[in-house]
């Protein structure tokens, strides 16, 4: 099955150290270990085996046994130091330095005194082990939206209580609706309040610059089991899958998609959950002339008509 590039790289040293860890591991158990198909690990496998250090030669390559794998089971032999623990750069160092004393500064009052106490620890030790590199340092979070909005949250996140959110989102539509907060998260530059949405029932991502209001509630928060992602943002919304040409590949690996499915024939097949219509007939058209079939079928009906309102806004334009 194809993916981005990135993730597969992040499984296959994952899975060095655990196979380093662990010896000889049959391969239906490091599938269910990452959560990829039997397959998969051997293909993971077959390309780690031609990987290595600069040099490339036989002694530069990741190895593993021959005879364990072709009996279905997976023995490192040779990680060619990818387990190694890290060694920070001043420049890396530096970097973690800024990173911590963001948070600290910004999201202390967020924090539990368990985790406040981690925070700290790693940063003074971090700072006594960089250096003068980091008494340079002087970073501050900014938490986008409005002041009152983000020290309602932090207070809400703090002392575990329910949330009232007023919030508009991407199509500009506003609603009130109660929340038991999980946690603040970023990406880029955009800060996310994850929380349990009682008016859907369901986890869901509330970007802070979008928050018009959060008023803390005396009820308190209530756990809720929500897993912990990789990704930040997670649309909810209709699937919709592509059928595209072989040169199309560049959806696959620059889209959020939901899954790949490589076509005996070359082509192959994205799902996406597509929560706004617009972005959706935007990729369409990007990507028409690869474009072999979209399902549901009304969804291709829809970029069509769209595309042709769009020439026939054109036409006066030619006359």
């Amino acid at each position: 099955m194809a993916e981005r590039a990135s993730d597969r790289l992040l499984r296959m040293l994952g899975m060095v150290a655990y196979l380093d860890r662990h010896g000889g591991v049959p391969v239906e158990e490091v599938a269910e270990q990452f959560g990829v198909s039997a397959d998969q690990v051997m293909a993971d496998v077959d390309t780690l085996w031609v990987t290595g250090t600069p040099g490339y030669f036989p002694h530069d390559l990741i190895d593993f046994d021959a005879d364990s794998y072709d009996q279905g089971v997976v023995r490192l032999t040779e990680a060619r130091g990818m387990t190694r623990p890290l060694r920070l750069g001043t420049r890396e160092a530096v970097a973690l330095v800024a990173a911590l004393r963001a948070l600290d500064g910004t999201l202390h009052a967020a924090l539990d005194p368990a985790e406040q106490a981690v925070l700290r620890s790693a940063l003074d030790k971090l700072t006594a082990a960089t250096g003068d590199a980091a008494s340079a340092v002087d970073v501050r979070l900014a938490v986008d939206g409005a002041p009152e909005v983000a020290a309602a949250i932090a207070t809400a996140l703090r002392d575990r209580r329910r949330l009232h959110l007023r919030y508009v989102n991407a199509s500009d539509v506003a609603t009130e609706r109660d929340v038991d907060p999980v946690r603040l998260v970023t990406e880029d530059d955009r800060s996310y309040l994850l929380a349990w949405c009682l008016l859907v029932d369901d986890e869901r991502l509330f970007r802070v610059d979008r928050v018009l209001e959060a008023r803390v509630l005396d009820e308190p928060a209530l756990a809720h089991d929500v897993p912990d992602r990789q990704d930040v943002y997670r649309p909810h919304g209709e699937l919709v899958t592509l059928h595209l040409a072989s040169r199309a590949r560049w959806v696959a690996e620059s889209s959020p998609v939901e899954a790949v499915r490589n076509l005996p024939d070359g082509t192959f097949e994205v799902d996406l959950l597509v929560e706004q219509p617009a972005w959706l007939r935007h990729l369409v058209l990007q990507v028409a002339d690869d474009l072999v079939e979209v399902r549901p079928a009304r969804i291709a009906a829809e970029v069509a008509a769209a595309a042709r309102a769009a020439l026939a806004a054109y036409e006066p334009l030619g006359e």
